[in-house]
C-alpha cells in the first residue's frame, strides 16, 4: 500500500547507538500514514547520504544521543556531505537530547529539532502537517477538536485548586507553559461549589477546603486568562451542588467549560455534599444534562466510580455506569465522556478492575448511535495511591499502564501527592511528565490485556449480572412509568430499597446501607453476614425476602 505522506528515512548517526526515541518516532509517523525506513544504530554519514541518494525520501529523521560537541562536528560534516551530493533540498529533522537539539538549531541545517522536552501531540502535529505555534487558534479549543487532533495520544487532564487564589492563579499559568497537558480542571471549594451564589451561607472556616476559593465571576475569568498560554489547555470545573443551570451558565461563560461533569445520583443528601432530596437532584442533573446537551457541549456523568469508592459490588457499579450513559443519551447529549475509575475499592487487582472497565464499556458503547458517541476517559483511583510519594509513584506508573488496555481517548491523571498534600504545579507537572512516559512506552506496542482468560471470564460474569440488576430496577417502578432507567422516582426507590446500596451508606436514611461486600480474589463481591460470596441473583432475592 502507498503511503499517504511520502517516505522517511531516519537513523541514529555517527557513533551513537540509542534508538529507543527514534524508533517511537517511526512508530508514529507510520500511524500518521507515512512509510518509513530505519538504517540502524551508529549509521555512518556516508551510509546515510548514500541511502538518502537511493531512496528519495520526504523527510530524513537523524538521532544523535550523545555529547553536543561531537554532535556539531558530525552535523558540519553531514550538512557539506549532503551539499556535495547534491540532496541539498531534502528535509532533515533532528532528535536528540536538549543539548544536542540546542546544537542543532544553531546549524540551521534541520528544520525542526524534537527533545525530551518535546510532547507528542507536538510530534505528532509535525507529521500531520499542522505545526503547532504559539497562540490560541493553532491548539484545538473544543474537547473532540483535541482528542482527534493528537490521536492516538490520549488528552491529559489533572486536577488543579490550591486553597489560596493567587497561587493557583499563578500555578495555572506554569501548567499552560509547561505544556504537558490539555486539560486543566479547576477544583473550587466546597463553599463555591454549594453557595456561590448565596455567600451569605459559606462557612468563613471552610474557605479553601478541597479547593480554590472561587468567590466571584472575575475570579473564574482570572483563573482563565492565566491559561492562555504555553499549550493554550482546555479548562474546566465540578458542577455545583445548588442553583446548577445558574453554576453551569457562569463556567461556560467564564472558563469555557470544556464539558459538564455531573452525577446522576450524588452530590446531595445521599453524600452529604448537598441537601437536595435524592429524587430533586436527579431530575435537576437530568436538566442540566440536557442544558448542555442543547449547547452542545460534550456530559460526563460520573456516577459508577461514586458507587466503587463506597465499596458498592462491582456488579452495582457497573449497572451505574449503564444508568448514567443511558440518562446522557435520553438528554441529548451527543458526546459523553464515560469515566472509568481505576483501582477502586482498594484491593481490586488489575485482571478484575479490568474485567469491570471492559464490562462497562460494552454496556455504554451499545447505546451508541449517530446521535450519540462516548469518549473514554481512565484514572486513578482516588484512595490507591500510597502516602510514600516514591512508592505513590510507581503505583501511578502501574496504574496507567493498566488503563492503557482500555485504549483511552483521555487520561484524567492523579497526581502522586494524593495521599500526602494537594498537588502543587510542579507536583501535577511531575505526574503528567511519569503518565507521558507509560503511555510512549505503550503506544509503542504492548501485550493485548483485555484478551486475558481471566478478564473475558470476569466480564461476562458482571454483563449477566447486571442483566439481573437492571431487571430489579425495572421492577421497582411504578405502574405508569414507561422508561425506568430516566424515572427520578424509580431510581430513588432502587437505593432505598437496596438494588443500589453500598455499605458505606450505612446509617443515611435516603439509602438502604445494609449491603455487605469484601474483595474476594481480586473483585468487590456482595457476601452475607458468615462472608459468604452472593451472587447478584442470591443478593437481589434477599432483598425481595425483605420486603
Amino acid at each position: 500500500m502507498a503511503a499517504e505522506k511520502g517516505l522517511i528515512v531516519a537513523c541514529a548517526l555517527g557513533d551513537c547507538v540509542h534508538v529507543a526515541g527514534v524508533m517511537n518516532f517511526l512508530h508514529l509517523a507510520e500511524q500518521q500514514g507515512w512509510e518509513t525506513a530505519f538504517l540502524g544504530p551508529a549509521t555512518s554519514v556516508a551510509e546515510l547520504v548514500g541511502a538518502i541518494q537511493e531512496a528519495e525520501p520526504e523527510l530524513v529523521a537523524v538521532s544523535y544521543r550523545l555529547s553536543p560537541e561531537a554532535a556539531r562536528r558530525l552535523f558540519d560534516q553531514l550538512a557539506a556531505a549532503v551539499q556535495q551530493a547534491g540532496a541539498g533540498e531534502r528535509r532533515f529533522i533532528l532528535g536528540g537530547t536538549p543539548p544536542v537539539c540546542a546544537v542543532g538549531e544553531e546549524t540551521g541545517f534541520f528544520e525542526r529539532s524534537f527533545s525530551s522536552h518535546s510532547t507528542e501531540a507536538e510530534i505528532i502535529a509535525f507529521l500531520r502537517g499542522e505545526e503547532i505555534g504559539p497562540g490560541a487558534s493553532d491548539y484545538p479549543q473544543d474537547l473532540v477538536t483535541r482528542i482527534r487532533s493528537q490521536a492516538p495520544y490520549p488528552v491529559l487532564r489533572h486536577h488543579f485548586g490550591l486553597p489560596d487564589l493567587l497561587k493557583t492563579i499563578a500555578g495555572i499559568s506554569r501548567l499552560a507553559m509547561a505544556q504537558v497537558l490539555d486539560v486543566i480542571s479547576l477544583g473550587p471549594d466546597q463553599n463555591a461549589q454549594a453557595h456561590f451564589f448565596h455567600p451569605e451561607r459559606m462557612d468563613p472556616a471552610q474557605d479553601g477546603a478541597g479547593g480554590v476559593p472561587i468567590r466571584t465571576e472575575a475570579d473564574l475569568a482570572t483563573l482563565y486568562q492565566a491559561s492562555r498560554c504555553g499549550n493554550y489547555p482546555l479548562m474546566r470545573c465540578y458542577s455545583g451542588t445548588a442553583d446548577v443551570i445558574r453554576f453551569a451558565e457562569l463556567l461556560l461563560r467564564t472558563i469555557n467549560n470544556a464539558w459538564c461533569a455531573v452525577p446522576l445520583c450524588w452530590y446531595n443528601v445521599l453524600d452529604g455534599r448537598g441537601t437536595r432530596p435524592v429524587r430533586v437532584s436527579i431530575a435537576q442533573a437530568q436538566e442540566l444534562m440536557a442544558w448542555h446537551a442543547e449547547r452542545a457541549v460534550p456530559v460526563e456523568v460520573n456516577e459508577a466510580h461514586h458507587w466503587s469508592l463506597r465499596a458498592a459490588p462491582d456488579t452495582v457499579a457497573v449497572a451505574a455506569a449503564y444508568l448514567a450513559a443511558y440518562n446522557a443519551r435520553a438528554a441529548g447529549v451527543k458526546n459523553y465522556v464515560a469515566q472509568y475509575m481505576f483501582n477502586t475499592p482498594p484491593g481490586t487487582s488489575g485482571v478484575m478492575d479490568l474485567a469491570k472497565m471492559l464490562a462497562k464499556a460494552e454496556l455504554i458503547e451499545s447505546l451508541h448511535n449517530k446521535e450519540f458517541t462516548s469518549w473514554r476517559q481512565v484514572r486513578t483511583g482516588l484512595a490507591s495511591l500510597a502516602a510514600d510519594l516514591n512508592v505513590a509513584k510507581g503505583e501511578l506508573a502501574a496504574s496507567t499502564y493498566l488503563q492503557m488496555a482500555l485504549r483511552p481517548h483521555i487520561i484524567h491523571v492523579v497526581s502522586f501527592s494524593e495521599a500526602d498534600h494537594a498537588a502543587t504545579a510542579e507536583d501535577v507537572i511531575e505526574a503528567c511528565q511519569i503518565t507521558r512516559g507509560v503511555i510512549g512506552h505503550c503506544l509503542s506496542g504492548m501485550p493485548n490485556m483485555a484478551e486475558d482468560v481471566r478478564v473475558q471470564e470476569r466480564k461476562e460474569e458482571l454483563l449477566a449480572e447486571v442483566n439481573l440488576t437492571l431487571a430489579a430496577i425495572r421492577n421497582v417502578a411504578p405502574a405508569a412509568v414507561k422508561d425506568p432507567f430516566t424515572d427520578g422516582e424509580t431510581l430513588a426507590r432502587a437505593i432505598e430499597t437496596g438494588v443500589l446500596d453500598a455499605p458505606h451508606l450505612a446509617g443515611n436514611e435516603a439509602g438502604f446501607g445494609r449491603s455487605m461486600t469484601k474483595v474476594v480474589d481480586g473483585a468487590c463481591r456482595a457476601v452475607d453476614s458468615a462472608g459468604r460470596v452472593l451472587s447478584e441473583a442470591e443478593r437481589l432475592a434477599a432483598l425481595a425476602a425483605l420486603d
